[in-house]
C-alpha cells in the first residue's frame, strides 16, 4: 500500500502519456475519472469500440462468448464446434462451470466436439464434414439437441451452417440448430452472446408449455453461470424461501428447462450484459417482467431475495424470505467483521468480464477495503452508466452485423395478468427493467477504464500498487510477477462458491489470504531489492 496515490485524473494522464495523439484521445474517452452527480448522473465513457490494432487487451472473441459463456454450461445439448481443431480449444469446456448431472446423468459438458475442417474442407467446402460430424454425435451420444457454432475460417469460405441443421434435424429427428457466430464478427465476445440469445430464443425457449413442479412463486434466473458452484447455493437458498427456479440462463442448466422457461412468473436477470436480450424478448412474447438482481455478497442477495418475495405480493412468502435473510446475515456477520479487522483500508481494482466488475464491489465493500479503478472487457455504455443511456447510444455497422429479432406477442401463451401486476407495482415504486449501471455505484474519483489493456494494466500497478488486482487468467501471472496478488474473477481458479451468503464468507477468507500473505514481499530478485549504488556490478578479482 503506498501513501500518496496520484489522482485518478493524473493516473488517466499517464496511462495515455505514451500513446501516439490518434490512440490515446481514443483511450481518452475510454478511461473516466468517475464523478457521481445528482439523479446517478456520471461522465459519458466509450465502450463496445473495436480495440486498436497491435494493442493486447482481455476481450475474447464472438465465438468464445457464443459457446464458451452462454452454451458451454448446459450439460445435455451437444455443442460442435465448425472450425480446424485450433478454434477447438473452446469446444472443450474451458471454465470452472459445475453441474448436476441428475438421475438420467446426461452430461456433455466434459467433452469436446469439432468437425476438424482441414486444407481441403477450406478450399473445397466442410459442409459434408459437419454432417457427418452430427450423424456421428447422434450415433454416439442420443442428445436431446445439437448445436454447431461457426467459427472465423467457416465465415470466410460461407460454409451455410443453418442449411446444414435444417437437413440434419429433418433426417435425425432431433433439435439441430446452428449459430453465425465467427470470431471476427463483433467488437468482443460479447456479440457472441447476443447470437446466442437470439438463437436459443429462436430455437428452443417455448417448446414445452407443460407447467411441472410447484405451480406459484416460479421463476428463471438469467446470466448465472454457475462458476464453482454459485448456482448451487442460489438454487438452495430458493427452495428454501419457496420458490420455483424453472430454467437457469445456463449454468447447471439443461434443454428441457430451456424448453420450458416461458412457464415462469418472473425473470431475474445477473450478468446484465451477457443475458439482458433474453429478458426483453420473453417480456414481449410471452409478459414475464424482469428485475435486476446481484447475488454477489450477503446484503446484494438479502436485497434480492426479498425484493423476489416482494413481487409474488404473497405475506407467508415475504415473512419467510425475510426470516432467512435475517438468520443469515446475523451469522456471515461475525465472520465479516473478524475478516474485515484485516483487511480494513486495503486498496483492490478489478477489470473483468460483463458484470463482475460492478457485483464483486459490494464483497469488497463488505471487507472495508477501497475500489481504485474498475472497468469491463466487453461492457456497453449502459453497463456503466445505466440503461436510461440506451436511447442515446448510436447504433454502428458492429451492432447493425448482430441479427435483431422480431418479436411479437404470443397470443396464446401471452400471460397479461403479469402485465398488470407490473404496472400496479411500478405505481408503488417496484423497480422492473432496470439497471442503474456501475459507475453511480462507484466512489467519485475513482477510475474507470474500459477494455484495459496490458500495458495500462502494468503501468496502472506502477501507479498506485494495489493491494489486490482482480482481472482473469490471461493476466494473473504478469500481475503476481509485479508482487501484487491477483484474484482471478472468471473461473476462481481453485477456489469458490462465493455468491450468496456462504459463498460471502469463502470470498473474505481468500481475499484475507492474499492480501495478508507475507509472500508478495518475497517476489522480488535479488538485484531488485539493493540500492542503486550497491546494485553496480562488482567484477571478480580475476577479471578485473
Amino acid at each position: 500500500m503506498i501513501e500518496h496515490r496520484p489522482d485518478a485524473a493524473t493516473a488517466k494522464q499517464e496511462l495515455t502519456a505514451k500513446y501516439p495523439s490518434k490512440l490515446a484521445k481514443k483511450r481518452g474517452q475510454q478511461m473516466v475519472a468517475n464523478k457521481v452527480e445528482d439523479g446517478n448522473v456520471v461522465p459519458e465513457v466509450l465502450a463496445n469500440s473495436r480495440t486498436a490494432p497491435g494493442i493486447i487487451t482481455q476481450r475474447g472473441c464472438t465465438y468464445a462468448g457464443c459457446k464458451g459463456v452462454i452454451l458451454g454450461p448446459t450439460r445435455d445439448i451437444v455443442n460442435i464446434t465448425h472450425g480446424p481443431i485450433g478454434c477447438g480449444f473452446y469446444s472443450w469446456l474451458t471454465r470452472r462451470n459445475m453441474t448436476d448431472p441428475g438421475p438420467d446423468g446426461e452430461n456433455y459438458m466434459l467433452y469436446s466436439f469439432s468437425s476438424d475442417l482441414h486444407e481441403n474442407e477450406i478450399v473445397f467446402g466442410g459442409e459434408k464434414k459437419l454432417e457427418a460430424a452430427v450423424r456421428e454425435a447422434n450415433e454416439l451420444f442420443h442428445p436431446k439437441a445439437i448445436s454447431i457454432f461457426s467459427t472465423c475460417p467457416v465465415g470466410l469460405i460461407g460454409d451455410d451452417v443453418h442449411a446444414v441443421a435444417r437437413k440434419m434435424k429433418e433426417e435425425l429427428g432431433i433439435n439441430v440448430f446452428g449459430f453465425s457466430c465467427e470470431g471476427y464478427k463483433g467488437v468482443s465476445q460479447s456479440a457472441g452472446h447476443h447470437i446466442a440469445n437470439n438463437q436459443v430464443f429462436k430455437h428452443i425457449v417455448g417448446l414445452d408449455d407443460q407447467v411441472r413442479g410447484q405451480k406459484k412463486f416460479r421463476v428463471n434466473l438469467l446470466g448465472e453461470y454457475n462458476i464453482g458452484g454459485d448456482a448451487f447455493e442460489i438454487e438452495e437458498l430458493f427452495k428454501r424461501c419457496g420458490f420455483e427456479l424453472v430454467a437457469t440462463f445456463s449454468g447447471n442448466s439443461t434443454y428441457g428447462q430451456f424448453a420450458n422457461a416461458q412457464t415462469a412468473d418472473l425473470n431475474m436477470v445477473m450478468c446484465h450484459r451477457s443475458i439482458n436480450y433474453v429478458a426483453e424478448m420473453m417480456e414481449k412474447k410471452y409478459g414475464i417482467p424482469w428485475i435486476k438482481v446481484n447475488f454477489v455478497s450477503a446484503n446484494a442477495t438479502a436485497k434480492s431475495l426479498i425484493k423476489m418475495a416482494e413481487y409474488f405480493e404473497d405475506a407467508e412468502l415475504l415473512a419467510r424470505t425475510k426470516a432467512i435473510c435475517e438468520e443469515e446475515l446475523a451469522k456471515v456477520e461475525v465472520m465479516r467483521k473478524k475478516y474485515a479487522a484485516r483487511t480494513h483500508g486495503k486498496s483492490v481494482v478489478l477489470f473483468v468480464g460483463g458484470s463482475r466488475a460492478h457485483h464483486y464491489q459490494e464483497l469488497f465493500k463488505e471487507l472495508e477495503m477501497k475500489v481504485l479503478a474498475a472497468g469491463y472487457e466487453f461492457a456497453h455504455r449502459d453497463d456503466y452508466e445505466g440503461r436510461k443511456v440506451l436511447p442515446t447510444i448510436k447504433v454502428d455497422a458492429d451492432s447493425r452485423n448482430i441479427e435483431e429479432l422480431h418479436v411479437e406477442k404470443d397470443e396464446a401463451l401471452y400471460r397479461a395478468y403479469l402485465s398488470e401486476r407490473k404496472e400496479r407495482l411500478e405505481a408503488e415504486g417496484y423497480t422492473f427493467s432496470d439497471y442503474a449501471g456501475m459507475m453511480p455505484e462507484m466512489d467519485t474519483d475513482s477510475l474507470v477504464i474500459d477494455d484495459i489493456s496490458s500495458y495500462e494494466t502494468e503501468k496502472l500497478i506502477e501507479l498506485w500498487k494495489p493491494d489486490v488486482f482482480c482481472a482473469g487468467i490471461k493476466e494473473k501471472f504478469v500481475i503476481q510477477k509485479m508482487g501484487i496478488p491477483c484474484k482471478q474473477l472468471h473461473n476462481y481458479d481453485v477456489g469458490g462458491p462465493y455468491n450468496a451468503f456462504r459463498g460471502a464468507v469463502n470470498f473474505y477468507r481468500d481475499i484475507d489470504r492474499m492480501a495478508n500473505s507475507p509472500v508478495w514481499k518475497l517476489t522480488l530478485a535479488s538485484w531488485q531489492e539493493e540500492s542503486v549504488e550497491s546494485a553496480s556490478p562488482v567484477l571478480e578479482p580475476a577479471l578485473a
